[in-house]
């Protein structure tokens, strides 16, 4: 199988953000022949069609269309999507081409409670309509105020490491039967 590169995005935009420490770990745990490059949407203004693409979002999008599979770290806030996170989901939708269609996608995030498993849930609502092939397991909600993290958002604990392992071995996994459905085709 060919080398594969995924883009991670990340909804917090915070410092120590667990949901960054997600990514940054599963840049570690990654499979022979993967990469994964974490956009910065830090600067992204709100979308507004009356706007033109600064040139932020423009780099933003040049890294979607090398995208094999994106890596959705999906913070949680008032039981939904981080606004930043739906906001880099607007602007690349809206770029000729449908550059997310097919696409498939892992996500995961760090959170209260239960999570996140409800911003998910509820992300998914809006990858069905982007046509991102979003995977359903495993499903990765992680306790944001566990031990689990260290005070600066990194992952600090292997079964956390395990659970994303896991997740990209899948996210492998679905593009390598994408490549044989294709080849059939």
């Amino acid at each position: 199988m060919q080398p594969k590169t995924f883009i991670g995005v990340c909804g917090s935009l915070r410092k120590a953000s667990r949901n960054m420490g997600l990514l940054r770990c599963a840049q570690k745990v990654l499979p022979a022949g993967a990469s994964l490059e974490i956009a910065d949407i830090s600067d992204f203004p709100f979308y507004s069609e009356d706007r033109e693409q600064p040139e932020c979002v423009k780099a933003f999008i040049q890294q979607i269309k090398r995208a094999d599979g994106l890596v959705l770290a999906v913070p949680e806030y008032n039981y939904s999507v981080a606004p930043a996170l739906k906001n880099a989901l607007d602007w690349v939708s809206r770029e000729p081409g449908n550059l997310l269609a097919g696409k498939p996608a892992a996500m995961m995030g760090a959170g209260g409670g239960m999570g996140t498993s409800r911003a998910q849930y509820h992300l998914r609502q809006t990858c069905v309509y982007l046509d991102l092939r979003v995977l359903n397991k495993p499903e990765v909600f992680s306790n944001a105020f566990s031990a689990a993290f260290s005070g600066s958002g990194d992952v600090a604990d292997n079964e956390e490491g395990s659970k994303l392992q896991a997740a990209i071995a899948e996210l492998m996994a679905a593009l390598y039967t994408q490549a044989q459905q294709q080849s059939r085709q």
